[in-house]
């Protein structure tokens, strides 16, 4: 699990102001919360931990904002440097919170909760803090562009780890860890245990059904828009058959080369592809392409989201994504 003392920055993005997952960041000041997160969705994870023993509150609640290019306030700042504990999914997919950590709070990155990634900590980075000490805040400005360099985006990883719920009852172990620790005073550590086992139990229970979908649709083709759904593909046994290039090129807005957008049309209309995943908050013309193609060639279509709508819990969210991707593969 990696783990970090946030440091101060001097640089701050300006952008508009949006609301908190569970605690508002809207009005004439900002609202401190003892747990702040990127997204509603670790908003979600963080709160169903806790229950109403303390706020959490997200920096993203809008669905239609793109974490990936979202651009902080002052608000924001003050929200975040205002928290105890820090949740973010790094890997390059919310940079901006790196901009906008300060102070002592500790900071929690699910995707070093992945097998899959390349950038847990070393021994090194457990010792920073104790490196730093005595910096000026030039000097720690300096080290902090440094270091979120280091979880920039890394190619080859898939950083959407949201979706694969193992990762998540990791997270969900590593995250009432550190709340027992850092917030003994606002969460009963016995109501905390009994909501971190009934998460993981629905966690657990998420993942036995898509090991059910494995069992009876290992091998079948997905084609991926984007890399957003491919923990839960695989996670169902399914084989990617996107070419080369797309998903890639759609998750960075690029264009996608024509003689790639002709072979996905093609592997589409070919019957190997079982069910396409598509981004329902992003995409463009190569997508709609796709979409269009899948439509007339009778292949079902599962849109997944980046964030939470409306009164959504995240297993609420996760068990709907589940149910849809059951319910094209039986189509």
């Amino acid at each position: 699990m990696l783990l970090r003392r946030a440091l101060p920055l001097t640089f701050l993005a300006a952008s508009g102001v949006v609301l908190a997952g569970c605690a508002s960041t809207s009005g004439e000041g900002a609202e401190s919360a003892p747990i702040v997160a990127s997204t509603n969705v670790y908003a979600s994870i963080a709160q169903a931990l806790v229950g109403d023993a303390a706020e959490v509150t997200a920096v993203i609640d809008d669905a239609t904002q793109d974490p990936h290019s979202y651009e902080a306030s002052a608000r924001d700042r003050l929200t975040v440097q205002g928290a105890t504990l820090v949740i973010e999914n790094g890997g390059g997919y919310d940079p901006f919170m790196d901009d906008l950590l300060g102070g002592d709070a500790v900071v929690i990155e699910a995707v070093s909760f992945s097998h899959d990634y390349p950038g847990a900590e070393s021994e090194e980075e457990a010792h920073a803090e104790d490196e730093h000490a005595g910096e000026t805040e030039e000097e720690h400005a300096e080290h902090a562009e440094d270091e979120h360099a280091e979880h920039a985006h890394i190619e080859g990883f898939n950083e959407h780890v949201w979706y694969h719920p193992h990762t998540m009852v990791d997270l969900v172990e590593g995250l009432a860890e550190e709340i027992e620790h850092e917030l003994p005073d606002l969460v009963d550590a016995e109501a905390l245990a009994a909501n971190r086992d009934a998460l993981i139990a629905d966690l657990e229970a998420l993942e036995a059904r898509l090991e059910s979908l494995s069992a009876t649709h290992e091998g079948e083709g997905v084609f991926l828009t984007e890399p957003i759904g491919g923990y839960l593909a695989a996670a169902a046994g399914l084989a990617d058959v996107t070419p080369e290039g797309f998903a890639e090129s759609v998750e960075e807005g690029q264009d996608v080369a024509p003689a790639t957008l002709l072979e996905a049309t093609r592997v589409v209309e070919s019957g190997e592809v079982a069910v396409v995943l598509a981004n329902a908050q992003t995409g463009g013309a190569e997508t709609d392409r796709v979409i269009e193609t899948a439509e007339a060639a009778g292949v079902p279509v599962v849109e997944l989201s980046e964030l939470l709508a409306d009164d959504q819990t995240y297993i609420e969210w996760m068990t709907a994504n589940v149910d849809a991707l059951e319910q094209a593969l039986s189509s």
